[in-house]
């Protein structure tokens, strides 16, 4: 369930909003939501996903050879089959 929440903002932010939202193909509403969800966004989780993506690489031979038979097929730079 969604709750309404009113705002004022000048003329020109909100001429910039809506330019940003046609471009992005959106909706003021839902740019001025996710401006709200990073505003309160847990900033220990800033960069997490590069941290495990890095770690993930930094390891995937280990991790491959401890479990050969479970190990992934590995995508190459245009995302197909290594």
């Amino acid at each position: 369930m969604s709750k309404p929440v009113t705002i004022r903002v000048p003329e020109e932010l909100h001429a910039q909003l809506q330019a940003r939202a046609e471009a992005e193909g959106t909706t003021v509403t839902s740019l001025i939501t996710e401006a709200a969800r990073n505003a309160v966004r847990d900033p220990r989780l800033e960069g997490a996903a590069e941290v495990f993506r890095a770690f993930i690489t930094d390891n995937a031979a280990a991790f491959d050879a401890a479990f050969p038979d479970d190990a992934p097929d590995r995508l190459d730079a245009s995302r197909r089959a290594a």
